[in-house]
């Protein structure tokens, strides 16, 4: 022990062959021994098997099976760290009792029911599972703060989702997480607020290159025409040629221009039912950017029509 009371660190060396010390030990596990796969030296003993001290004989079970339970989950009180008792000789009194016990926790319920809502949702957005995780433990830290006490569970869930959508660079628009949800879009729209102001969350705004990929790829159009749409809409927002209007309308229109000066022509319709945005307001963006249509092309695209020969809606 060094002065002033303080102990030395422990130094744990790696044991190695002292002939042969680069080769890999082979270890005995029933044996106990570390041994030299070179010279056959013992090196170590009394080596600890962590594996199981049963064997298995069923094949349905597979590996060994093991002690330790389920993962931990965050989103559950407590992280779901429980005993769960199962029916011992057809005796299923004690899980019953449990079962019973588990559904007065009114926290764990909230959870698992916003939960399985969160995965409906996501699976019919065909969204990854890294998402759902996010917007799961953003729900729970909503649930938590009590500050949006009141407000409808769907409308919350909905809202994390699109949150953790934008968080996660994959991008939904309202009307997308509504056409899966059972709430509205301003009920949505409210909670979403609600949320970035009491929680302080960090979400960027939306930008053309968020949806314009996954829209293009719904309409069939090569990436040409997709990075042609991209930087019209980027330019439509840099020159401000669209005032107050929403960025699914300029990109909506954006898409609807470079397809027309492509040889791929897609109606107003196709576009407007994968952006979901209506035919009218696509012919009033179009028209806000249509006197400035040469400056919004880019250089390398290879427009099969003319900007100055697109239609003039």
């Amino acid at each position: 022990m060094s002065s002033g009371g303080s102990r030395m660190p422990y130094r744990f060396e790696q044991i190695r062959c002292p002939n042969h010390p680069d080769a890999h030990l082979v270890e005995d596990y029933h044996a106990g021994d570390m041994v030299c796969p070179v010279c056959g030296l013992v090196v170590g003993d009394r080596v600890v098997d962590v594996g199981s001290e049963w064997r298995t004989f069923s094949e349905r079970s597979g590996g060994d099976p093991s002690r330790v339970g389920a993962a931990e989950n965050p989103m559950m009180e407590g992280q779901d760290l429980t005993t769960m008792i199962g029916p011992v000789s057809g005796d299923h009194s004690l899980g019953s009792a449990q079962g019973r016990l588990a559904a007065l926790s009114g926290a764990n319920r909230s959870l698992r029911s916003a939960m399985h809502e969160i995965s409906s949702m996501a699976d019919r957005l065909n969204l990854p599972r890294g998402i759902v995780d996010r917007c799961n433990l953003l729900f729970k830290e909503v649930h938590q703060d009590k500050r949006l006490k009141g407000r409808g569970v769907e409308a919350i869930t909905s809202a994390c989702l699109f949150i953790a959508c934008r968080q996660e660079s994959a991008a939904r628009t309202f009307k997308e997480i509504c056409a899966v949800s059972k709430v509205s879009k301003k009920d949505i729209g409210r909670c979403f607020k609600l949320i970035i102001r009491k929680l302080e969350q960090n979400v960027d705004p939306a930008t053309a290159s968020d949806f314009m990929a996954r829209f293009c790829a719904h309409l069939s159009l090569n990436q040409q025409i997709q990075r042609a749409a991209t930087h019209i809409a980027q330019k439509t927002v840099e020159l401000d040629l669209c005032p107050g209007r929403v960025y699914t309308s300029i990109i909506a229109a954006a898409i609807y221009m470079a397809a027309q000066a492509s040889e791929t022509k897609k109606t107003q319709k196709e576009i407007g039912d994968v952006v979901g945005v209506a035919d009218v307001t696509i012919r009033q963006s179009y028209r806000l950017m249509f006197e400035r249509r040469r400056e919004l092309f880019p250089e390398t695209f290879q427009c099969k029509t003319r900007p100055e020969d697109l239609p003039k809606l």
